[in-house]
């Protein structure tokens, strides 16, 4: 089994811890601060890095979609959706309900609102840019203000709209 490294990034919505192998990255998701931040290996691999990099560059405005191999456990529908929200575009918004639709099955809601909800590699596989049918926001495991915040920052870069939601 290959060794999982982990590192951390303080982004402009919050500690993100990053974790992966020197294949794949496996992990970012939303980090209590007050934990402590020491990465747990002394060696941080170069796919690491250029997550760190590819972050900062998406976050400073200047990257739209992410070039990192991914892998995270999950059933084939989990996959499916995760693979799903790769395909949204940067800045724009789809319900779940229309994510349900594109997995083939329109009663399928709350499964892929589960699988959304399960997916560990926050940003990267965006499942931020999932809304209601309502066009409210609904559901994010880093908090709603950083779904808005992350939302807001995308349709900036993308049409210069200061705010979406």
């Amino acid at each position: 089994m290959a060794e999982t490294y982990t590192t951390y990034y303080q982004s402009p919505i919050g500690l993100l811890k990053i974790s992966g192998t020197e294949m794949f990255i496996s992990e970012v998701s939303f980090y209590d601060a007050s934990h402590k931040q020491t990465p747990r290996n002394k060696h941080i691999p170069p796919l690491l890095i250029n997550c760190l990099e590819e972050l900062i560059q998406y976050f400073n405005g200047e990257l739209r979609n992410f070039t990192l191999p991914l892998n995270q456990p999950g059933t084939t529908f989990q996959q499916d959706v995760w693979n799903l929200l790769t395909q949204i575009p940067f800045g724009k918004t789809i319900s779940y309900l229309d994510l349900a639709r594109k997995t083939g099955d329109s009663k399928a809601t709350r499964a892929v609102a589960n699988a959304n909800g399960k997916n560990h590699i926050a940003i990267i596989v965006p499942c931020h840019r999932v809304i209601g049918s309502n066009k409210e926001l609904t559901g994010y495991a880093g908090g709603l203000w950083r779904k808005k915040w992350l939302l807001d920052h995308e349709a900036k870069v993308a049409y210069g709209v200061q705010t979406l939601f």
